[in-house]
């Protein structure tokens, strides 16, 4: 199916993506990709974690006392612009793009995103953004932790990004750092571990729910990896379209 004959059928009946994934395995990259390609709405659930974290720890919050970060999920002034190509992040009108993808933001984020009452927070107002999204006759596509599961298991497409913890570290540590030099890829690989191990306290981020569909990255370039997705959307919307 073609671009135009795509974004065709989603004025008509909308969609919403769910693409879950480890740390590394590519999943931003490509949602972005696939968002441009079909026209709608980049949503990175990560970036709400991190701006989060760092408008308590601007407000000099412990993150360790999980109802005082609660609270502060509550009241976070949270501005998202969706565009996949160019997204920014705002906590009240204070451009926060760049600063939430530092390592210190990256260190200390797993003390928020394993907060239950602050996932649940995440969960309620992520959800609304996707079906907003829909409902408005364009659609969003949301890349996580547990989008397909909990945010969004009714999602029109389902996507559990894999890639082997090699290729994953070498991505992460290149997003991070900008090279892949040894110190940095041991910092990164602490860092990739931590969030793994704490992470998977709250959510199954490695198996897939019924109804999941897996691609491994681990060969593939992003091109594949891209394709791929657009592949399970175009049934989606042929099966949406003429049942």
């Amino acid at each position: 199916m073609d671009r135009t004959r795509r974004r065709e059928l989603i004025t008509r009946v909308g969609i919403t993506i769910g693409v879950d994934g480890p740390a590394g395995s590519g999943k931003s990259t490509v949602s972005k990709r696939v968002a441009l390609d079909l026209g709608i709405g980049y949503l990175d659930t990560g970036a709400m974690y991190r701006a989060l974290t760092w408008y308590a720890l601007d407000r000099g919050i412990d993150l360790s006392d999980q109802d005082a970060v609660a609270a502060a999920a509550d009241a976070m002034p949270l501005e998202l612009d969706s565009h996949p190509l160019d997204p920014h992040v705002l906590v009240g009108g204070v451009e926060v793009t760049d600063e939430i993808r530092t390592p210190r933001i990256s260190e200390a984020v797993t003390a928020v995103s394993t907060n239950l009452q602050v996932r649940h927070w995440m969960a309620r107002e992520q959800r609304r953004r996707m079906l907003e999204a829909r409902e408005a006759g364009s659609g969003m596509i949301a890349e996580g932790r547990d989008i397909t599961t909990v945010v969004c298991p009714d999602a029109d497409v389902r996507v559990l990004l894999l890639a082997d913890p090699q290729a994953r570290l070498r991505r992460r540590t290149q997003e991070l750092y900008g090279d892949q030099s040894p110190e940095h890829l041991e910092a990164t690989r602490r860092q990739v571990e931590d969030r793994d191990a704490a992470d998977s306290t709250v959510t199954e981020f490695l198996e897939p729910a019924p109804g999941v569909s897996v691609v491994d990255s681990s060969a593939l370039g992003i091109d594949e990896v891209v394709a791929a997705v657009l592949a399970l959307v175009d049934r989606d919307l042929t099966e949406r379209t003429h049942p």
